[in-house]
């Protein structure tokens, strides 16, 4: 395999900018961002591009939280992506609240001034339980929602219907989530529009925002300006995915799939997802054939650098919908394949096809991507 962990950076980083004194005029602007994955970075440095475009941020205003979670190749793409976000001018703190069991009390007590003090909050993933367990210690009125992929979907529909912030691959009904029930109600409150707050949504999803929502389309403009073009390879590349990990997709039926799909198109390498177990990929390694590349930034930086295949083929994930942005004039063909319902594990949520499919469709009618017939699985 290709790639490998990196190193966790600092404990803490960049400096927290002093406060103004009232009635400066960037008071209004002062913005604080929690952060929890590479992806969630990637599109912070879309939305400060955006808004630095439009004169509505001064970065001397921005601080952002990174809270990284556990496994090592997540925190070794952050640790990358922080890099370029300092390069960007962005002032960073690393905090830990995962590492030990003091760790959410020691990073509840760091972010409490600076949660009283934000006029504008800026949230990565507003499914995330430490996330929801700290909005009600914000006082901010202007609160946005950045794309954590297609995690974006299923918040907007959930807050369109006034439903629990629940992941779409949960069933939502263990002791944890009803425990956890009063605070997601909360998260949801905050986080839909009304008197006095609020909310807009950053994305590059095909949705519909609701009612009082302002919406800002992420048309990946940093990323293309940032990297590339990229060098474009001969044959077919294939993105992996973490459906197995999340309890979504029986492993035998993702391996066959994977191993037909190569077989069928000529695809040789094998883009890992972050969350994908090491003895998954050694068998997708050994039994399909295909070399497996373990990415060190998100998949749209890695393929606006290069080189990549001419064809990519993704079963339905946030990449069906960034990467024809990220590569657009590249001539790189972008494809996907359905999840056929046999994959499903009898743990999936109830929800999980019918959010799989509209992924899929979503994709296909909004980029004109190629469709992969399902090859035969078998579990």
């Amino acid at each position: 395999m290709s790639g490998s962990p990196a190193t966790d950076p600092p404990q803490a980083t960049g400096a927290v900018p002093a406060p103004r004194a009232p009635g400066d005029q960037y008071e209004a602007l002062r913005t604080l961002a929690l952060i929890e994955s590479p992806v969630q970075l990637l599109n912070l440095l879309e939305w400060t591009h955006a808004q630095r475009a439009a004169g509505t941020l001064d970065l001397a205003d921005c601080t952002v939280v990174v809270l990284p979670p556990r496994d090592p190749m997540s925190r070794g793409q952050l640790r990358r992506m922080a890099e370029l976000a300092r390069d960007e001018g962005l002032a960073l703190r690393w905090c830990e609240p995962r590492t030990a069991t003091a760790g959410p009390v020691r990073t509840l007590a760091g972010l409490t001034p600076l949660l009283l003090r934000a006029r504008r909050l800026v949230l990565g993933d507003p499914f995330s339980r430490f996330v929801q367990a700290l909005l009600p210690l914000s006082r901010a009125r202007d609160l946005v929602v950045i794309d954590d992929g297609t995690a974006t979907m299923e918040f907007v529909a959930l807050i369109a219907d006034g439903q629990r912030l629940v992941r779409w691959h949960r069933a939502g009904r263990g002791a944890r989530d009803a425990a956890f029930a009063a605070v997601a109600a909360n998260a949801r409150r905050r986080l839909t529009a009304g008197p006095g707050r609020r909310v807009e949504l950053f994305t590059a999803m095909p949705v519909v925002p609701p009612p009082g929502t302002r919406l800002t389309v992420n048309r990946l403009a940093w990323t293309r300006a940032r990297f590339g073009p990229p060098s474009v390879r001969r044959g077919a590349d294939l993105i992996g995915t973490s459906l197995v990990e999340t309890g979504v997709v029986h492993p035998d039926a993702y391996l066959a799939a994977v191993r037909g799909i190569a077989a069928a198109h000529g695809a040789t390498r094998y883009f890992a997802h972050r969350r994908e177990r090491e003895d998954k990929l050694r068998r997708l390694s050994t039994e399909a054939g295909l070399e497996i590349v373990r990415p060190d930034l998100p998949l749209e930086l890695v393929a606006r650098r290069g080189p990549i295949g001419a064809r990519l083929l993704s079963f339905p994930s946030t990449v069906v919908h960034t990467l024809p942005l990220a590569l657009d004039g590249t001539g790189v063909e972008v494809a996907v394949c359905e999840v056929d319902p046999s994959w499903l594990t009898s743990g999936a949520s109830p929800r999980a096809h019918g959010f799989l499919s509209g992924i899929t469709s979503a994709a296909r009618s909004r980029h004109g991507l190629g469709a992969i017939r399902n090859p035969v699985a078998v579990t």
